[in-house]
């Protein structure tokens, strides 16, 4: 991944840049257009802190007319755009590019509508993801899924790669609780998909545009459904001797047909450093540590909780502590949620991968990464949202030494080669952006890689939105109209190299 190629940039666009500024200044008046190197430095990367990249200028327009007439003018004058939100994303989805306008949807920071009656938020796409649940909370409901990044994370950037969180075994990711949306297409043309209503006649364009990473659209309102909050949640914080056992012991609850409100797995590093972070006492003589949660009615909650310990016994837990308060359980979940942060306290950096397998294959999975640690001489500190299979491997590496940053890329797209070989995916709520998109031919054939890539002409047929993005290879529609599927040819149009 050290040798990823963006797009050649267009230097006819960067020698007009003093122009383009000038029509931005005039499309977002005021303080909305920043253009200077060192006021333009907050946006160079996004989590995937390893590139980075100034943009030609950055525009943060408050209206979706300013959107449409942006989007407008730079694909009449076949200028790039990158779309991004809080830019907490972790795979590169938000790199500018030189050439390339930079969309920020930051100040689109209103919540439109609470609507109890029929359970649903409508809110600007820069409405954190948080900020959903802090609206609702009095009246008893909540925003379910919640990646950890929830105090920071957009909702419009949820959207964008189909983010998960903690919860999401038992209530979805954002494509599950995503009713509606309004979008700007590259032309400039505002759509409306879905609504409040809980379905919607006709293709399923909502789930198209969730997780598409800001290639078909860009985003300007979301409407989710809200969840009462359950009458009981209690967890369980679990130790096992190995990784392994506690791997096992997920499986076994999923298959005894218990289905946990949120289930998650840390090993021993990510144990060590998330207990020095947050104080909340973890066991430290375990190999892994297993949270789970169970919600619902009390006597539901209660008896469930007698099964898990079982299944935990019988896979060799040597400590089992149950919640016996609403501080307890969440003081269970401080630890799991600030897992990140912590391990950024023991290594000068880390990658946070993102792949997703089978329950079944956490074993032989783990198994496989502590091979590849030793392959490449670097630690990893693991957590995972294990009810779902998705992996969260942090790979810790200095880059101030010559060659570590190679390695721990190439220790990650073996992970993530791995989860592929084994049934998974490359990823599960990260995106593709830059971090796998070379990666992409492991799991597609270029069959598939193309006909994506027709989905993506029928939105932007210029490759105009966050080009370079999530496809190995760039290929014009024009090229894609030649070729023929059963003796007929496509009828796409032909349309200008990107």
């Amino acid at each position: 991944m050290s040798g990823i190629v963006m797009p050649k940039p267009d230097a006819e666009t960067i020698r007009r840049r003093d122009e383009i500024v000038a029509d931005m200044r005039i499309i977002v008046p005021g303080e909305g257009v920043v253009d200077t190197a060192n006021a333009m430095r907050v946006f160079e990367t996004d989590g995937l802190t390893a590139y980075r990249q100034l943009p030609l200028v950055v525009v943060l327009p408050e209206t979706v007319a300013q959107v449409s007439r942006i989007l407008k003018y730079c694909n009449e004058r076949n200028i790039r755009v990158v779309p991004r939100g809080s830019g907490t994303g972790l795979s590169g989805g938000a790199l500018p590019l030189e050439d390339a306008v930079l969309l920020v949807m930051s100040r689109f920071n209103r919540i439109l509508e609470i609507d109890f009656p029929n359970r649903c938020v409508t809110a600007q796409p820069g409405v954190t993801n948080l900020g959903i649940t802090r609206a609702v909370e009095e009246e008893g409901f909540y925003y379910a899924p919640d990646p950890s990044s929830q105090i920071a994370c957009s909702i419009g950037g949820n959207v964008a790669e189909n983010s998960g969180g903690v919860h999401c075994l038992k209530y979805g990711l954002t494509a599950n609780n995503v009713l509606g949306i309004e979008m700007v297409m590259m032309d400039g043309e505002v759509l409306r998909l879905g609504g409040k209503h809980l379905d919607s006649g006709g293709y399923d364009l909502l789930g198209l545009m969730t997780g598409s990473e800001g290639l078909l659209g860009v985003v300007t309102e979301v409407t989710v459904r809200i969840l009462r909050k359950p009458e009981t949640a209690r967890a369980l914080l679990i130790g096992f001797p190995t990784s392994e056992q506690g791997g096992q012991c997920v499986a076994d609850i999923i298959g005894a047909g218990i289905i946990p409100g949120g289930m998650e797995m840390m090993d021993r590093p990510a144990i060590k450093a998330a207990e020095e972070f947050v104080n909340v006492g973890y066991p430290l003589d375990v190999e892994a540590l297993l949270i789970v949660e169970l919600d619902g009615p009390g006597v539901e909650v209660d008896h469930l909780i007698g099964q898990v310990e079982a299944i935990a016994h019988k896979n060799g837990s040597t400590t089992c502590r149950i919640s016996q308060s609403e501080d307890e359980r969440l003081a269970f979940w401080a630890g799991r949620k600030a897992a990140f942060p912590a391990v950024g306290r023991i290594a000068a950096d880390y990658m946070c991968m993102d792949g997703t397998i089978p329950r079944k294959q956490l074993p032989r999975v783990l198994a496989g990464m502590r091979e590849l640690s030793e392959k490449y001489g670097l630690a990893v500190a693991n957590v995972f949202h294990a009810g779902d299979g998705n992996l969260h491997p942090l790979i810790l590496f200095d880059a101030n030494k010559p060659g570590e940053l190679d390695r721990a890329e190439q220790f990650g797209a073996d992970i993530l080669r791995l989860c592929v070989k084994v049934g998974g995916v490359l990823t599960g709520e990260h995106g593709v952006g830059i971090e796998k998109r070379d990666l992409m031919g492991e799991m597609f054939n270029q069959i598939d890689l193309d006909q994506q890539m027709r989905v993506k002409c029928a939105f932007d047929p210029n490759h105009l939105l966050n080009p370079g993005k999530v496809f190995p290879q760039l290929r014009r529609c024009a090229e894609l109209d030649r070729m023929h599927v059963s003796g007929g040819k496509l009828p796409f149009p032909s349309i200008p190299r990107f």
